[in-house]
């Protein structure tokens, strides 16, 4: 069965796609807001809404929204992006009622308690803790703040420990009543569920929210730089950023296959040259990530400190010399793994409700794995030379940790 996609008179979107043959259901509520429409002295409140909201609400203590989940034996769960906020739930199909009624009251009757917020404060510092702890996950936090300097989406979605410590009960509540307002909402779900059951518990947990004007998100803006972590580790872990491409600009699919090409996957350049050729690193790889209205051609690497040097330079030519001699090949061959990887990610249910929200938010409308696929074809070898091109004569980010080296000369 197809997708179909209802809109509540409030504006909330409803979006449903039976599948056949599966026996759960994934239902999300997907708010396009995240960490980039945050106030700077309360960097990471996008986040710890997203925390708090599970230690109470509605009728439901932290222990009962464990509890009563886990007792049909479903899961619920969040996620907070710069972009997005999302709440998602997987139930069998008898206990879809009970997923939607909890979902609403995290975004509907949260309590936000104070001295929990002051005991949820430590949990995130906690997580901020070990993030830092990551080399090859905060470095690309390290990128994002170089990528996009002064700039809210540079900022890391978690805050920091004075952002953190500045977060009070009224802000979590300001933050809500501001910011999710129903035309930016999608409630997706995706599975064995019922059409005309998931519209009525929309209109019955979500028509009464009241439309109204949210805050404009400020624009984002690529700025060279560099941000170095100069703790010292084992191996130096780099990323290398040029200026992207934002969701609905007409070159994202060639400067995504330009990326998958680059160093997408063991066969790819980057992973031919500095590890199957010199031996310069142990993980390599390139990817292209976009934002609504900019984006990011991104390399990363980890490798020896006495070697990361030779490495980087390595990986400057590589990417260079991919924008001059990109083969037919190898584009083929970066069609076939975006599309396999489309196509492939989509046989679990929620993956299909995360693609339905994400694609109505970015698009407006549904846009078919078979249109997608169709945008990736129509790439041509020019279109993918062209946009790496663009994107690595537009100026150059680099982050480090575990040491500091050249940027870009």
């Amino acid at each position: 069965m197809s997708a179909r996609v209802h809109r509540l008179a409030n504006g909330l979107t409803v979006a449903v796609e039976p599948m056949a043959s599966v026996e759960t259901v994934a239902v999300g509520l997907y708010a396009d807001v995240g960490s980039r429409s945050e106030a700077e002295p309360v960097s990471g409140l996008a986040h710890m809404v997203e925390h708090m909201v599970f230690k109470g609400a509605g009728p439901r203590d932290a222990r009962a929204i464990a509890e009563d989940i886990e007792d049909v034996g479903g899961s619920l769960n969040a996620w907070t992006s710069r972009d997005a906020t999302v709440f998602h739930a997987r139930v069998l199909p008898a206990d879809l009622t009970l997923a939607v009624d909890m979902i609403a009251d995290l975004i509907r009757a949260p309590r936000f308690d104070a001295d929990e917020l002051e005991r949820e404060k430590q949990v995130v510092l906690s997580e901020l803790g070990e993030a830092r702890d990551t080399p090859d996950d905060i470095v690309f936090d390290h990128l994002q703040a170089a990528a996009f300097r002064d700039q809210p989406v540079g900022r890391p979605v978690l805050g920091n420990e004075t952002s953190i410590a500045a977060i009070t009960a009224l802000d979590l509540h300001d933050w809500l009543t501001t910011h999710y307002r129903p035309d930016g909402l999608v409630l997706a779900a995706a599975g064995a569920v019922d059409e005309d059951a998931l519209q009525r518990l929309a209109e019955a947990r979500f028509g009464d929210l009241t439309p109204g004007t949210r805050p404009a998100t400020a624009t984002a803006a690529f700025t060279p730089g560099v941000h170095y972590d100069t703790r010292r580790f084992d191996q130096i872990h780099l990323a290398l950023g040029y200026p992207g491409l934002g969701h609905l600009d007409a070159d994202v699919y060639a400067l995504s296959l330009f990326a998958s090409a680059a160093g997408g996957g063991m066969s790819s350049r980057l992973f031919q040259e500095l590890r199957e050729q010199r031996g310069l690193a142990y993980s390599v790889y390139a990817w292209s990530q976009s934002h609504d209205d900019a984006g990011v051609l991104g390399l990363y690497l980890a490798a020896a400190r006495g070697d990361a040097a030779r490495a980087l330079t390595l990986a400057r030519e590589v990417m260079a010399r991919t924008t001059e001699d990109f083969t037919q090949a190898e584009l083929d061959r970066a069609k076939a793994q975006s599309k396999a990887g489309l196509l492939m990610g989509l046989e679990s249910v929620q993956s299909r409700c995360d693609h339905l929200a994400r694609q109505l938010q970015i698009h407006g409308r549904i846009v078919r794995p078979a249109e997608i696929v169709a945008n990736i074809d129509a790439v041509t070898l020019a279109q993918a030379r062209a946009a790496g091109t663009r994107a690595i004569t537009g100026g150059e980010a680099l982050a480090s940790v575990g040491g500091k080296l050249m940027a870009a000369a």
